[in-house]
């Protein structure tokens, strides 16, 4: 049920005609109450989209009805008519849910630069308000996608402490916590080419909101590093209507939402544009964890060792060649490194044959150990093939 999962939470998607194909292309989610507590973690690129500037205005004051969504379009960098486009948008959502247009989120992706076909937008949002419902999580979550091949969703549940991600279709005894995403391409840290909407029946404050929001981005969505690239739409929403009437423990509330999150994070790298593996790059024995997320995101970014990967080479030289282009703390002649359990490297040079490596599967795990401290972290990204760049050469035309 997605966004729906939560009490307190109605969603719809129809095809509002933005898109060529006809796909579904406008979803509504709306909160219901009884509180309308809302945070929102925003893209750190410069150049941001009209929704996005005019979402950052509306969050301000911890406080949401609703989020309007479209995909087909991004209306990004498209002067001042984008921002009129946005504002319109909030307003006609606004109207039909007879609301102040100040507590209504605006979310787009598709291809920058392209004005959106407004009339048919606004159009869009009164059949979307008109199809409204408690079931209506997976249609807004399809209708979100743009080169997605499949809708993400997440659930979390807690009556004490926090279960983590489950499945199921509806709300436990106690409290929820449910979430939609879209994102298959421009992944990369400050958030990715995504939109996220998440959604909670617990009785939680704005503040409490936005430190749990804050808390998962950091280590799930902000960690995800598939092509090096960083959008201009990012949004991550996060809203709470109290339905459930259940305040849980802070501790235990971040928790649940760092499930949900990393669970959705993962999702977006496993539909990643053309890719046929899943590289999770853990870094041990940092000094720092900045330095072991710098050493991560280095190797990630790594396009030499990306499409090794993809040829099911675990050259792992290509490893030592990223790290050493860091500024982390550590000695050349005391790195290990492991790919899918097997020690190839070890201080600084040959380990195990590489040959007793088995990289025939999609899940691979690169393991880099510093030997410098005690910090760690995480970065997940995956292989460059050449779908990804078939994909991406012809994405406008």
């Amino acid at each position: 049920m997605s966004v729906t999962a939560a009490r307190g939470f109605t969603a719809s998607g129809v095809s509002a005609g933005i898109k060529d194909s006809g796909a579904p292309d406008l979803a509504l989610v709306v909160n219901r109450g009884p509180s309308y507590a809302a945070a929102a973690v925003f893209t750190s690129n410069r150049v941001q989209a009209a929704p996005v500037r005019w979402s950052r205005r509306v969050i301000g004051d911890g406080a949401l009805a609703a989020v309007v969504l479209n995909s087909g379009g991004a209306n990004a960098c498209t002067g001042p008519a984008g921002e009129d486009d946005a504002r319109a948008m909030a307003e006609r959502t606004a109207r039909a849910l007879r609301v102040e247009a100040e507590q209504v989120a605006v979310c787009s992706t598709g291809l920058i630069g392209v004005p959106l076909p407004v009339d048919r937008v606004t159009a869009g949002i009164d059949a979307a308000a008109a199809e409204l419902s408690e079931d209506g999580g997976e249609a807004a979550a399809i209708a979100i996608k743009t080169t997605d091949s499949v809708h993400k969703t997440a659930v979390a549940s807690g009556s004490g402490p926090a279960s983590g991600p489950r499945s199921g279709s509806g709300p436990g005894p106690g409290w929820t916590v449910g979430g939609m995403a879209k994102g298959a391409g421009m992944l990369a840290p400050g958030l990715a080419t995504m939109l996220v909407v998440l959604t909670t029946d617990a009785d939680v404050s704005a503040p409490t909101l936005d430190s749990a929001l804050r808390q998962a981005v950091r280590t799930t969505f902000d960690r995800v590093d598939s092509d090096g690239c960083m959008s201009t739409n990012d949004t991550v929403l996060l809203l709470a209507s109290g339905a459930s009437g259940v305040r849980p423990d802070p501790a235990e509330f971040a928790e649940a939402v760092h499930g949900v999150c990393l669970d959705l994070a993962l999702r977006l790298v496993a539909d990643a544009e053309g890719a046929s593996k899943e590289i999770e790059v853990r870094v041990v024995g940092a000094a720092s964890e900045q330095d072991a997320v710098t050493v991560g995101r280095s190797i990630a970014r790594n396009n030499l060792l990306k499409c090794a990967l993809h040829g099911e080479d675990p050259n792992w030289g290509r490893v030592l060649s990223a790290i050493g282009t860091t500024s982390a703390v550590f000695d050349p002649d005391r790195l290990d490194v492991s790919i899918n359990g097997v020690r190839v490297c070890r201080d600084g040079a040959a380990g195990e044959p590489r040959d007793k490596v088995d990289l025939s599967g999609r899940a691979v795990t690169v393991t880099v150990d510093l030997r410098s401290g005690d910090a760690s972290a995480t970065i997940w990204t995956n292989d460059l093939t050449a779908a990804y760049v078939h994909e991406n050469s012809a994405y406008s035309s």
